[in-house]
């Protein structure tokens, strides 16, 4: 494997991470058996604003009981979990990343909730046509370099009506100084304007039902995450667990891209024509 996939999974990949996990989550006190999904949200909802972020893209969305659902990127499974235990939806998750699947399932076990995970891009997309009600794509577009093919697929993967939802961090300036949390270098970035997704969701024949620009909800979750590290009182296991020994810096340079107004997360959700 070679090009943008390759880079991803390089800039991802770490093995043993499930127990590494655990291993932090035992030595702050919380025994395996004991494990919850509440314990994870610190850890497994790896985008701007956290779990809340989620919950405001997500509750409007009219998901219910066994509406199958698909997250296209979905990393360690917190976006999953959340919509199978919040919802009780039929949910299918798909990640590039091998370790982020393995991991993704096996936490998923550990908390007792049902998601299926599966290794596969989300620009060839491996389901068939009008498989899914909702499809989710939370902090994944950044990493994708084909926007009209990403949505193309979308398109292809949900039924008529179906509902695809967006939370990305979209570029409304200069590009941000590497490394970053979605990359180390250029090769693998491809954070586009909100205009560049508008255009390739209509090229797929998708209409925009809802837009919101969540800079200042960006500025507010930094500032509050900054002040509970100087507090000392942060998460037993927290995101730089995924970022490695660069998180700092990766941090550093997204939160000063965020409050220079360069770039901030976006929600887009649309529908697809019938």
């Amino acid at each position: 494997m070679s090009g943008p996939d390759h880079d991803i999974q390089e800039h991802y990949g770490q093995d043993g991470l499930f127990e590494r996990l655990l291993s932090m989550l035992e030595a702050a006190g919380v025994p395996r058996d004991q494990l919850s999904a509440e314990h994870l949200k610190a850890v497994d909802e790896f985008h701007i604003g956290g779990v809340k972020a989620t919950e405001v893209l997500l509750d409007p969305l009219n998901i219910g009981p066994g509406t199958p659902v698909l997250d296209i990127g979905s990393g360690i499974g917190g976006p999953a979990r959340f919509m199978a235990a919040r919802y009780d939806a039929t949910v299918t998750g798909v990640d590039l990343t091998p370790a982020y699947v393995d991991t993704a399932a096996r936490l998923t076990q550990a908390v007792g909730l049902e998601v299926r995970f599966v290794e596969g891009s989300a620009l060839d997309l491996p389901f068939e046509p009008d498989s899914f009600d909702v499809a989710t794509l939370i902090h994944v577009g950044m990493n994708l370099p084909d926007k009209p093919r990403l949505f193309a697929e979308a398109a292809r993967v949900l039924a008529p009506g179906g509902t695809f939802a967006v939370y990305d961090v979209m570029r409304f300036g200069t590009h941000p100084e590497f490394p970053l949390p979605w990359a180390a270098t250029p090769v693998a970035s491809f954070l586009e304007t909100p205009d560049t997704y508008l255009d390739a969701a209509r090229a797929a024949g998708f209409t925009l039902a809802h837009r919101a620009d969540r800079g200042e909800v960006a500025k507010s979750f930094f500032a509050e995450m900054q002040a509970r590290m100087a507090s000392g009182s942060g998460p037993a296991v927290g995101l730089p667990v995924l970022m490695g020994d660069t998180a700092p810096q990766k941090v550093a340079n997204m939160v000063a891209a965020v409050n220079a107004g360069a770039i901030q997360p976006v929600e887009m959700v649309f529908r697809k024509g019938t």
